[in-house]
């Protein structure tokens, strides 16, 4: 996403706990920053792209964090996927001085992130949103508003929980329907041709699980962050109220796969579970 940022002509200041991770933008031309606030310094924009709530609260609000290097007109992006909480937290220390932050996490993994196929989820003030709109385009090709700050991280999250739980889904019905006799191939090419199987396609699944594709490689995204992401989403409905049945069922899957040791695994890894459950493998041949 920082690599676009400079392709689109932007000055690009980047700053990272492992300064060796950020060579090639250097060598592309971004110039480097030893802390937060030394990044933010006398910038029109800063974004975070980072694990989540607490590395959020510490980049933006600790010592030596954005907060303190932002100057006036100043306008802080969160891209990371968020709590809700955090995001308010944020947003409410920015405002106290003057400041605006948009919440703005983003979808499409490593794939998306390089080729541009990403949504961004913004939210909070719009007339900012509007202003600073030419400069998220350069990030993904899916920019979306969502409204008041907090709803992109709610939109976020409701993606991250929906798609977790649809992998169990599909996990569960193609190991019944290959136990029962059918040939995964076959099986699989039936079910996405039908409208049920639109949603999502199998593509993933070809790609990976169907392959025993399990280890992460530098496309990946990993279980732990995805069960990071599920967890904030069934905090959040507790806090609100709302009863997720299947949601609380899917968060306990993927804590029992971060108990295996797979915490480091492609996310698709949870499949496992079921496989070992049904004592099926869902591998093509070949």
């Amino acid at each position: 996403m920082a690599r676009h940022l400079l392709e689109a002509g932007h000055v690009l200041t980047v700053h990272d706990l492992v300064k060796a991770n950020a060579r090639e933008l250097l060598e592309a031309g971004a110039a480097w920053a030893d802390t937060p606030a030394a990044a933010a310094k006398g910038r029109e924009l800063v974004f975070t792209s980072l694990p989540g709530p607490d590395e959020v609260e510490a980049v933006a609000l600790g010592k030596q964090g954005i907060l303190e290097g932002a100057g006036p007109g100043c306008v802080f992006v969160d891209l990371t996927t968020n709590s809700l909480a955090m995001v308010k937290q944020v947003h409410q220390a920015f405002q106290g001085r003057g400041l605006q932050m948009l919440d703005a996490p983003v979808s499409g993994g490593v794939r998306g992130a390089i080729t541009r196929d990403l949504i961004v989820m913004a939210s909070g003030d719009e007339a900012t949103y509007r202003r600073i709109k030419p400069v998220l385009d350069a990030l993904g090709d899916k920019v979306t508003y969502c409204g008041q700050i907090g709803n992109g991280t709610v939109c976020k999250l409701c993606h991250n929980l929906m798609g977790g739980g649809i992998s169990h889904v599909v996990a569960e019905v193609l190991t019944l329907g290959v136990k029962a006799g059918v040939p995964l191939d076959v099986l699989a090419d039936a079910i996405s041709k039908g409208a049920a199987g639109k949603v999502p396609p199998l593509t993933n699944w070809y790609e990976g699980t169907f392959k025993g594709q399990f280890e992460a490689t530098p496309l990946s995204f990993y279980l732990r962050l995805m069960r990071k992401d599920v967890r904030l989403a069934c905090e959040m409905a507790r806090e609100l109220d709302v009863p997720l049945a299947i949601g609380n069922l899917v968060e306990q899957r993927y804590i029992e796969a971060m108990n295996r040791g797979w915490a480091d695994k492609n996310s698709n890894v949870v499949v496992r579970l079921q496989e070992e459950r049904a004592g099926v493998e869902l591998r093509l041949a070949g």
